[in-house]
């Protein structure tokens, strides 16, 4: 009898252990969907903009807790903004095969439930940002998560090719968000980050619709080269990186109180890569393929990056010219 005990109590263990396996890979998967649909990658350049800009605001007296704080309320706040672009796209994400896999697409996370995370994510953000910075931080975020849902994601996007050069401007937000966590005010060189960004996103943006341009021109999306097509849209493309560069030497024209807002190590460095993005850009001109389109869209995250990076380093150490 006791030998019968003790084997159904292993069998009760066993099966036991195999329902807690189930229901914890079920978790990890559900946790997994969540998180995903926040678009991590896509924050993470983000991410970087915000923490540069509270670097380049150079004021000091702020410690790792703001800075852990910024950077936690900006992913809540762009994840919300994407998790409302999960929902409102649901239609046009299962039609494409890149996107058919997608939590709310694929029915792993209801739409009702998807709204309530982007709910809570925003909300949580703001008072996050408000209580953690202060308020003009908070809001910087809010606006960049309304400009994203309501003027890029449903009004632009289904209506007209100029959709990111308009909608861009969300993801313009990022330093503002940092910058004013450091200083709680915006001046001229908060705004110049701004305009880099936005001037900067067709660039980018565009060399990844020429990529995928056949999801777009089968949901009926108006992106620049399903309009124009391919060489028409590397025409503007040129245009825009002029633009970009342009903005990014206005920090060694002008002053931020009494000296130069920067100096020799980011001119240096906006030269290069400046240079390195027009090149790639007369590349996709002279043949707009895939191959080409790839290189400068990979290589302008990394153009961003290393432009907020040179100038929060020039600003927040000892290369700036006195």
């Amino acid at each position: 009898m006791a030998v019968n005990d003790s084997a159904n109590n292993l069998i009760n263990q066993e099966v036991r252990g195999q329902q807690a396996s189930v229901f914890f890979a079920g978790a990890r998967a559900l946790a997994k969907d969540y998180f995903l649909l926040t678009k991590p990658r896509v924050i993470s350049l983000l991410l970087l903009t915000t923490w540069a800009a509270m670097f380049i605001a150079d004021k000091p007296g702020w410690g790792w807790q703001l800075f852990v704080v910024t950077g936690l309320g900006l992913f809540m706040s762009a994840g919300s903004a994407h998790v409302f672009n999960n929902v409102y796209d649901r239609d046009i994400d299962g039609r494409t095969n890149r996107t058919a896999s997608r939590a709310v697409v694929a029915g792993r996370v209801s739409v009702l439930h998807a709204m309530v995370y982007g709910f809570v994510l925003g909300i949580g953000a703001f008072l996050l940002l408000w209580f953690g910075a202060n308020l003009l931080s908070a809001c910087m975020a809010m606006a960049g998560l309304l400009f994203y849902v309501f003027i890029y994601t449903i009004w632009l996007k289904r209506r007209t090719w100029s959709n990111i050069v308009i909608g861009g401007a969300a993801g313009a937000f990022p330093p503002l968000v940092g910058w004013t966590a450091v200083t709680g005010n915006l001046n001229w060189l908060a705004w110049l980050l701004f305009a880099i960004i936005f001037l900067w996103t067709p660039v980018h943006f565009w060399a990844l619709a020429i990529l995928i341009k056949d999801d777009y021109k089968e949901n009926g999306i108006p992106m620049l080269p399903v309009v124009a097509g391919d060489r028409a849209t590397s025409v503007q493309i040129i245009y825009y990186a002029i633009i970009t560069i342009a903005a990014s030497f206005l920090p060694l024209i002008f002053r931020d109180g009494s000296v130069l807002a920067a100096g020799w190590f980011y001119g240096v460095s906006a030269l290069l890569l400046g240079g390195l993005l027009m090149a790639r850009c007369i590349l996709l001109y002279k043949k707009s393929d895939r191959s080409n389109a790839s290189k400068l869209f990979h290589y302008s995250m990394l153009y961003l990056a290393l432009l907020f990076i040179a100038l929060a380093v020039d600003r927040s150490l000892f290369f700036r010219i006195m």
